[in-house]
Parts: C-alpha cells; structure tokens; sequence
C-alpha cells in the first residue's frame, strides 16, 4: 500500500495559481441562497474590522503614523475572519478573474458572484451598522467615539473622484494580494501571517476598500443626526466639511473605489498573475 505524501511546505505560486481556478469554479457554481448568505457574512466581519480599528484609534495620542498603524493591525481582523471562517467578500473575488481567464468561469458566472457578493456586502454592513448605533457605543468618552466616525467618514466622502479611484486600486491591489498570498498557506497561523501586512499597509495608507465604507459612511450619515456627537465634532474638528455626508456622498464614494478595487484586484493581481504564471503553460501545452 503507497503511504500518501504529505508535505509541510507552502505551496508554489503554480500550485496556488491551480488552487485559486479550483476555488473560482467552486465559487461560481454556489446557489444564491449560499452566495448570498455568504456574502452577508463577509460585509459584517469586514465592518466588525472597520469598527474595532475606529475604537482602537479614536482616542489616540500617538504619531499620525504609528496610530495607523495599530488602526490597520485592528482592521485586519475583518479578512482574516473571511478567510479562515469561510466568506464572499467582492474585493477578494476579483481573483475569479484567473478561474474566468483560464475559461473555467463564465463571465455570467463572474457578474453574478461579483453582483450578488456586492449586494450581500452592503446587507452584512449595514446590519452591524443597526448593531453599533443602538450598542450606544459611540458615546464612549463622552461621544468623542462617535465624532471620530462622522470625521473618518466625512474624509471619504470629501475625496475627488480621482483620488477615490486610484486609492480604490491601490487597496485592492494589496487586499489581493493578501488572498492570494493565504492560498502558498497550508495552516491557520500561515493565512492570519499572509493576510496581517498587506492589510495593515492599505489601512495605514489611506486606501479605499468599497466594503469597509459600506460601514464607515453610513455610520458618519447615522451619527451626524446626533447633536452631542456633533457637538462634540465641532470641538474636536471644527473646520470639518460635513456638506457632503449623505446619501449622495455615500454612492459618491462607492462608484470610484469599487471601479478601483476592480482594477487592482482583477487586473493588476489576478490578470498579471494569470499572464505570468498561467498562460505560458497553456501556451506550452499547445
């Protein structure tokens, strides 16, 4: 009887690249009841992310950089409770655009998990959203919580278009990354080491992830309903421009960096890795 081999080492990029077309088919062929209720849990865990970085920065009396850099390790928890739970986050999907290269996806079946897990987003994160508004978490500190996040979302809506855009792309670029880094991982431990810098870079940065603001924004639109927060941001910022916190900025915000995030993720990571790794090998086969 041949005893199977087991090997310890992580994966090649070969390996992970036949890993990512396995799970692309996989994620394709899910029902939408599955997909959805999938996709619902991945914008909450990333809003759970988006909350414990507001409160582990709110407050912060350390450099602008070290403060977010804790703030980006906090956020962190967000992917890695997708990844190692089981979850559709859109951003991350962009990597389907390999399954879809090598002609084992559909683009019906792209569009469908890329619409669907985008819709079940915004449902995760606006539920936590409903969850921390009535926690009443946000008057921690006499409201200064709850200023912090109308501050943080208002500085997203009061970005340009450009700059939404390419900070989209550079956020999925390294949100990316991180999934297809977790897919050389054979443990736990080796996924929540692959996924903690590249996040924690796009958090400290300043990037945008459409997701993470599915939560940020809605909760600076809630709060700014709020006098003792406002009053209290007028304290703490009182140049802040608010103008911009509604609804319109939320889509405003939404369309540029969900535009980026699909060029960083799906071009700039899964099809650059498909040219480099997968077509030379199709082309040999020929």
């Amino acid at each position: 009887m041949a005893i199977p081999k087991i090997s310890l080492d992580d994966y090649t990029p070969g390996e992970m690249a036949k890993r990512v077309e396995v799970t692309s088919i996989r994620k394709a062929k899910l029902g939408f009841l599955s997909l959805i209720m999938l996709a619902i849990l991945a914008g909450s865990f990333i809003a759970l992310g988006a909350e414990f970085c507001t409160i582990v920065i709110f407050d912060s009396t350390l450099s602008v950089g070290l403060t977010k850099l804790l703030g980006g390790l906090a956020f962190s928890l967000g992917l890695i409770l997708v990844i190692i739970a089981g979850a559709e986050l859109f951003t991350g999907n962009n990597l389907i655009m390999m399954g879809f290269g090598s002609g084992v996806v559909t683009y019906k079946q792209l569009l469908k998990n890329w619409g669907v897990s985008y819709l079940g987003n915004f449902i995760g994160s606006i539920f936590i959203v409903g969850l921390m508004y009535f926690s009443n978490q946000w008057m921690i500190k006499d409201y200064l919580l709850g200023a912090k996040a109308v501050l943080i979302a208002a500085d997203k809506v009061n970005l340009t278009f450009t700059e939404a855009f390419v900070r989209g792309i550079l956020c999925n670029l390294l949100v990316c990354l991180a999934v297809w880094l977790c897919f050389s991982a054979r443990t736990v431990v080796g996924k929540v080491s692959a996924i903690i810098f590249p996040i924690t870079a796009f958090v400290a940065s300043g990037f945008e992830h459409s997701i993470a603001n599915m939560y940020f924004i809605p909760m600076g639109i809630i709060l700014k309903g709020n006098s003792n927060v406002m009053n209290k941001v007028l304290e703490v910022a009182p140049d802040a421009n608010l103008s911009r916190l509604n609804i319109t900025g939320l889509l405003g915000n939404l369309l540029p960096v969900t535009l980026g995030n699909i060029v960083g993720g799906a071009v700039l990571v899964a099809a650059i890795y498909w040219l480099i790794i997968v077509l030379p090998k199709r082309r040999k086969r020929r």
